[in-house]
């Protein structure tokens, strides 16, 4: 195939674009999600699609990346995460419909994983595990050059192993999820407690906000870390080191060749990389025998969903 769009669907956003088979983004139009329920964001999804294809008609597929669980058939959606009113909702046939055109619909971490895999950071790697850490944790898994889904479509649920029993109640219904204590959420959580203890050597970060620890918020974080603030760059370690643990629990199972860190929190670089990568080297089982996967920073960043969708609507 030619050109094809990708749709990255999200709580707060619907964008897409039109790809070639470079991985070069040609088109690309971005909407807010409408919070009005399902109806209104198949809606959005098909008006983005629609302009789209006006400026460039000779797209042949679509690839749907959505928050949730997605069957094994690539097709129905059995659930979304933060979108309200999707129940078993048959997407790929109303698309297909609507629009006279062959569409996928995935899971939105599989879909930037196959990005990441095909044109970006994991480029060349046949096992590759993707992991965005952003306000939760989303997985990806690449085995021997293919997308793992397993049998019923929804692998890769990387965010909700469970780390500490008994832990921290996650909005799964669970506790102690690994993405309670390795996310975006974590990560201000972790930085409010520690800037409530240490007040001084928080107040760099403190003097972004309303002088309170409750108005930290994720960029402040960042920002104050790369400027020398304390419990900024403390945060940034507690955090990196539960990545550095999850990923050394996944290799011990998968043995990937490599590990893609995505989603907004790995934006902060190195301070989140280099603790999980000197905890992974620490803590993984048989580290003296075997090889280490890498631990790469992805580079597709917020275009990782729209091209990996895009590429996937290729391999129908």
């Amino acid at each position: 195939m030619g050109l094809t769009i990708g749709v990255d669907l999200g709580g707060t956003k619907v964008a897409a674009a039109v790809v070639d088979e470079d991985g070069t983004i040609v088109a690309r139009t971005r909407s807010e999600t409408p919070n009005t329920g399902a109806d209104a964001t198949v809606g959005a999804i098909l008006e983005a699609v629609r302009g789209l294809r006006e400026q460039h008609p000779q797209v042949e597929a679509v690839g749907v990346g959505a928050p949730g669980f997605i069957d094994e058939r690539r097709s129905t959606v059995l659930f979304l995460t933060n979108l309200a009113g999707w129940r078993h909702r048959p997407l790929r046939a109303e698309l297909e419909q609507a629009l006279g055109l062959p569409v996928v619909v995935e899971n939105d971490a599989n879909v930037a994983a196959w990005g990441e895999a095909v044109y970006g950071a994991g480029r060349g790697e046949e096992y590759l595990v993707c992991v965005t850490v952003g306000t939760g944790i989303g997985g990806g898994i690449i085995v021997g050059g293919q997308l793992y889904r397993g049998r019923f479509g929804v692998a890769a649920e990387v965010g909700h192993f469970r780390v500490e029993p008994n832990g921290r109640p996650c909005g799964c219904g669970n506790r102690g999820c690994w993405e309670q204590y390795c996310s975006g959420n974590a990560l201000v959580r972790e930085a409010r407690w520690r800037a409530a203890e240490d007040r001084e050597g928080a107040s760099l970060m403190l003097s972004y906000g309303d002088g309170s620890p409750e108005g930290i918020n994720g960029l402040d974080i960042t920002d104050a870390a790369r400027r020398g603030d304390r419990v900024a760059i403390a945060s940034f370690e507690s955090v990196g080191r539960w990545l550095g643990q999850g990923l050394a629990d996944l290799a011990a199972i998968l043995d990937p060749g490599c590990f893609v860190i995505g989603g907004g929190v790995s934006e902060a670089g190195d301070l989140l990389l280099e603790p999980a990568r000197r905890t992974y080297t620490e803590v993984l089982t048989g580290r003296a025998y075997r090889p280490l996967a890498e631990i790469r920073q992805a580079t597709l960043g917020n275009d990782a969903g729209v091209v990996g969708a895009a590429d996937l609507a290729r391999h129908l």
